[in-house]
């Protein structure tokens, strides 16, 4: 999709729940700061100060009851551009019917949580199936690949589905925490080999948790890494909020994200890309 008018800028990545009413497993217990309600009208304002205009909600709890909440939001709040809802992926019946079930008014993608588990059914030819079908309909896919033999099960799928846009979350897990580079730089390659895989310029909870703080001197080298193998037009500026807000507030944690991709010299309309384009095109948002 080549967007007809101005390209806004988009945060590609964020979420929105009830604590009490979203069991999300991830969330533990050292995140208590995480263990309140995030809405519409705790964002709003931070996004008028970051000059988002448009904004891309995920998913972060794996039931169809999420799926009707990312409903409520994005029709009360005019932001979110598009909703990457919850399907159980790895029981296609299931996806089907939830696929039928759900409002998806502005469903520009879909996710289910994987963690650490192997991705061995993404090999399964019904999923292949619903890959291909999903594909068809306009649908992205979000994952968060944080192991080799993860990234490998995606690079698979890339290659036997190459109509379906696949969106890495969280630049693949860098591991920020420890330093270890090779084996991540070598997923990353892998993935950025597969044309119809593009990248979030954002930071995940693995490596908010083991952070003491904020770092984002720390970000550059990977970003560069990122901006290296994918280029511009495959890769999106994300928040990953309220995640984020264990180590950083909104509008510094985009700031410092946006500056490690500006520091690779990129011309404005690269930029302009990052910030936004990317996920129009790759999410088929309205612009």
């Amino acid at each position: 999709m080549t967007p007809a008018g101005p390209v806004p800028t988009v945060d590609a990545h964020h979420h929105m729940w009830l604590a009490e009413e979203q069991e999300q497993p991830w969330r533990m217990g050292a995140h208590p700061a995480l263990a309140r309600d995030f809405e519409p009208a705790d964002l709003g304002p931070q996004l008028d100060e970051a000059g988002i205009e448009a904004t891309v909600l995920v998913q972060s709890a794996d039931t169809s009851a999420e799926n009707d909440r990312l409903a409520r939001y994005a029709a009360g709040f005019s932001r979110v551009a598009g909703v990457v809802g919850w399907l159980p992926l790895e029981d296609p019946d299931r996806a089907r019917a939830e696929l039928d079930r759900a409002d998806r008014d502005r469903w520009c993608g879909v996710r289910c949580v994987v963690g650490r588990a192997p991705l061995d059914w993404l090999g399964e030819a019904a999923t292949v199936r619903l890959m291909h079908d999903l594909a068809a309909a306009g649908l992205a896919w979000d994952v968060v690949p944080v192991t080799d033999e993860q990234a490998m099960a995606v690079v698979a799928l890339a290659r036997e589905v190459p109509k379906l846009r696949i969106i890495v979350d969280h630049l693949a897990r860098p591991p920020l925490d420890t330093g270890d580079r090779d084996s991540w730089a070598r997923r990353l390659a892998a993935l950025a080999a597969c044309e119809n895989v593009a990248l979030k310029v954002s930071v995940g909870i693995d490596v908010l948790t083991a952070w003491e703080q904020w770092r984002p001197v720390d970000l550059a080298p990977y970003v560069a890494q990122a901006v290296d193998l994918f280029g511009p037009r495959r890769l999106m500026l994300a928040s990953n909020w309220p995640v984020v807000t264990l180590r950083a507030e909104y509008g510094s944690a985009l700031r410092d994200l946006d500056a490690a991709v500006a520091g690779c010299g990129l011309t404005a309309a690269e930029l302009a890309d990052v910030r936004g384009g990317t996920a129009v095109r790759w999410y088929a948002l309205p612009s």
